[in-house]
């Protein structure tokens, strides 16, 4: 039996999403033999993961490779073919991969009766979701990729409906704030755990560039250099496009670190501390801004999973809101 699960064409909807024509009914045909339903992405190959959890290969033009992605379906996707769904994004952080939820979280379980398509790509070995500035030479965008591609790729082969929300932890909770803000309307909710919101605050292009380093890329390769490609970085800061995030149902969370009861974690709680203050101006720039946002700043904690499977379960309410969902 295949496990392309795919579902039916609606031709007004591919048509807004500038869609390929090409995308086949019921679907039986190898992965292997798949043709591109979009532009730029295209299914290479599917495999079975979990009862309901998918591993794809996409192959994304944005990004010029293949890369994984992992989709838990909703418990009736089966038994309901024709229904639509909407869609969670949850994000990985950095140097970890699109395995990191399932495997640190009971995700799979707590989602069984949320009735939503949920999605983990790839963001890179950086974990940063963004479109690349590397010289202007062969930049990798992530951020067409996971908004743009994927996206309309779910809808084409996966039944996802137009309902959309973000979150992710550290790098990831910045792409979470960073794709509600810079592609506004996309998602009608945004959460982000221990995230990187202000990119420009004092030390953190020092954060993004260690990181970016470790994966042996030049720090520069990112958005730039802060000084000379400054409106860049700026088109890439949360913060500063706070005002953007009108309408949108957000919650944030930020551990202060130190002082931490998990000690045997200390340089986990010295990243959280680290954190804490751009959290906190993030929050009151989006109340100067007068946007909504339900924020919960705790102390001690660890840049770790245990805080944000916690964190995780307390902003349901906030996403699924955003997805026109019950919130229990």
């Amino acid at each position: 039996m295949s496990h392309r699960y795919r579902g039916r064409r609606v031709a007004t909807a591919l048509a807004a999403l500038s869609l390929v024509a090409g995308g086949v009914l019921g679907g039986a045909a190898p992965a292997s033999a798949v043709a591109p339903v979009t532009a730029g992405a295209r299914v290479v190959s599917e495999r079975q993961a979990g009862a309901r959890t998918l591993d794809l290969t996409v192959y994304s033009s944005a990004v010029g490779t293949h890369l994984p992605v992992r989709v838990i379906l909703p418990a009736r996707f089966t038994a309901e073919p024709e229904r639509r769904w909407p869609v969670l994004y949850l994000l990985q952080g950095a140097h970890d991969d699109h395995t990191s939820w399932t495997r640190e979280t009971d995700v799979e379980e707590f989602l069984a009766d949320k009735d939503v398509l949920t999605v983990m790509p790839s963001s890179g070995p950086t974990g940063i979701p963004t479109d690349w500035w590397n010289h202007g030479r062969n930049a990798p965008d992530y951020e067409t990729f996971q908004v743009d591609e994927l996206m309309a790729l779910l809808h084409a082969e996966y039944r996802a409906s137009g309902a959309r929300a973000v979150a992710g932890v550290s790098t990831g909770g910045y792409g979470a704030l960073a794709f509600a803000a810079r592609c506004r309307g996309a998602f009608g909710a945004a959460a982000s755990y221990s995230g990187i919101l202000d990119t420009t605050a004092p030390g953190m292009p020092t954060v993004l560039g260690a990181i970016v380093a470790r994966e042996l890329r030049p720090p520069s390769s990112l958005w730039g250099s802060v000084l000379f490609q400054a409106d860049n970085w700026r088109r890439h800061n949360p913060r500063a496009l706070a005002g953007h995030l009108t309408g949108t149902h957000l919650y944030l969370s930020q551990g202060s670190g130190l002082p931490s009861d998990d000690f045997g974690n200390l340089e986990g709680a010295v990243l959280e501390g680290t954190l804490w203050g751009q959290a906190q101006e993030f929050a009151r720039e989006l109340r100067r801004r007068g946007v909504p946002a339900r924020t919960h700043f705790y102390p001690g904690g660890t840049h770790a999973w245990p805080s944000w499977q916690r964190e995780f379960k307390a902003s349901w309410p906030t996403l699924a809101a955003g997805l026109g969902l019950p919130a229990t």
